[in-house]
């Protein structure tokens, strides 16, 4: 490869990733809530998660201003879910089996909103977490926006293998197309926390209307832009955490294999080509740098373009989660394993047409 075509691709990947990211904008600093925090239901899906509940259930219970009720949707558990919701005191709905064309998550959501009695509903999924101040600073976008709000929380990770969640979470980030400075075309949303009015969610046809759906997230989104409705993202950061896939690494491949490839096939198509040339710029650097330093060619460069698409990806992954320096510096290790795990996904998605997922196998377009 030439030094003048290793600058160009440079300078689109960095570009792509300037474009994609260039209004990164974060849940703002939440002020005392009004009385419509009273008014909030917040519906927890959840399904074997009795490690991950008391935190969520924790921060809830310690918010500036309480909600209305925690509803928890105990989606089929075989542990102590159910339990652990009630101690807390939070209402445990039971949903029983997801009927025929629906998936666990969107059926368990649809229950969920049934059986509340708020005017505002907040699915918050089970390893998210809220500070004392967050369902405030929701709430203010809420009352400024309408519509749909969303936020892709701040990423926790504490164990090693769980910083090979790097490039999912950019990825998934940038593939949006929430980020650039006038998002337009085809809309999407983060599952981890959306809140809306009852009357926006219903006019937009609720979880009933993406039933069938892997992503009920992005699509619940593009309902909401069909019916007129805004959809606002965000990204968390201390004010909304999670913690994914505690479990170990079998857990983070088959969470990432469910998401990663139904999620490029909703992806805008704009913010999805771009996406795609910002990884393949990265593939490009490390087996050019890899290349020049075993045929002691152009190194230099090599090393230059290095430098700066790990510089670019830690000023990304430093706002979307916890991840050590050394997962930009040795970005090609990250990479590798999400193009393993993008690869297992697209074999599931377009040839099995199903992914398995906490015991169930999840059948795209024909629910679980």
């Amino acid at each position: 490869m030439t030094p003048y075509l290793t600058i160009a691709l440079l300078v689109l990947g960095l570009a792509a990733g300037v474009w994609l990211a260039r209004d990164l904008r974060v849940l703002p600093q939440g002020r005392a809530a009004g009385p419509a925090a009273g008014f909030v239901s917040v519906i927890v899906p959840a399904r074997d998660e009795e490690a991950t509940l008391p935190g969520v259930l924790e921060a809830l219970n310690s918010l500036d201003v309480p909600p209305h009720e925690i509803v928890v949707v105990d989606d089929g558990s075989r542990d102590r879910t159910a339990e652990i919701a009630r101690a807390a005191g939070a209402r445990v709905a039971l949903p029983g089996e997801p009927p025929r064309g629906w998936t666990g998550k969107a059926w368990a959501c649809h229950v969920g909103a049934r059986q509340s009695r708020g005017d505002l509903l907040l699915f918050l999924d089970a390893d998210t977490t809220l500070a004392p101040d967050a369902l405030s600073a929701l709430l203010e976008v809420r009352d400024q926006r309408g519509g749909l709000v969303s936020v892709q929380p701040f990423h926790t990770v504490t164990r090693p293998y769980e910083q090979l969640s790097a490039y999912f979470n950019a990825v998934s980030v940038l593939a949006s197309g929430c980020f650039r400075r006038r998002p337009t075309g085809r809309v999407m949303a983060f599952g981890p926390c959306l809140l809306t009015s009852r009357a926006d969610y219903e006019r937009a046809g609720g979880h009933a209307g993406v039933r069938d759906e892997v992503l009920d997230d992005a699509r619940l989104a593009r309902a909401y832009q069909r019916a007129g409705l805004p959809v606002s993202c965000a990204t968390g950061r201390r004010a909304v955490t999670m913690r994914s896939y505690p479990g170990g690494l079998r857990q983070l491949i088959g969470g990432w294999t469910k998401n990663v490839a139904s999620g490029a096939n909703d992806a805008p198509p704009g913010p999805a080509v771009a996406t795609v040339a910002w990884v393949c710029v990265h593939h490009a650097v490390a087996v050019g740098a890899a290349t020049a330093v075993l045929d002691h060619g152009e190194w230099r460069l090599w090393a230059v373009a290095w430098a700066a698409v790990a510089g670019q990806l830690g000023w990304l992954l430093r706002r979307l989660g916890a991840f050590r320096w050394w997962t930009w510096v040795l970005f090609p290790v990250p990479l590798a394993f999400f193009d393993l795990v993008f690869a297992r996904s697209l074999v599931s998605t377009t040839l099995r047409r199903s992914v398995r997922w906490r015991g169930r196998d999840v059948r795209l377009g024909g629910g679980a």
